[in-house]
């Protein structure tokens, strides 16, 4: 059996993506799982120093939606398409129904579970 070398790792293009059909929004999106550099960001995001108590869990889980799918939603180049927090914060105010269609994608692309998410608020 022939073991991969670092090179045959590092070239692999394991990024999963994914076609969402986003009828509220008129079209399709292209959802892009995260990298582990990526979602490391993305869960320190979600942190802060105290994850004790009601508000910390809500400050934590504050726009989950949303900077899930800005953190996965990509061009056909694989470019991010919401990149400032002014963004995410609009792509916030989007249908619920919507962003949880690409938050349902981005979570299996991206290898994240509901316990990751009850771990990382404290819950």
């Amino acid at each position: 059996m022939g073991y991969l070398s670092a090179d045959d790792i590092l070239n692999a293009d394991d990024l999963g993506r994914e076609d969402v059909e986003v009828p509220e929004w008129g079209g399709t999106v292209l959802v892009r799982g995260m990298s582990g550099t990526e979602r490391d960001r993305f869960e320190a995001s979600m942190l802060n120093d105290s994850m004790t108590g009601p508000a910390a869990k809500e400050k934590a889980l504050d726009m989950y939606r949303a900077r899930l799918a800005a953190a996965c939603l990509v061009d056909a180049d694989g470019k991010k398409l919401f990149r400032s927090p002014a963004e995410t914060k609009r792509l916030g105010e989007k249908s619920a129904q919507a962003l949880t269609r690409v938050v349902e994608a981005a979570s299996r692309l991206s290898g994240l579970t509901e316990d990751d998410v009850k771990e990382l608020t404290g819950n």
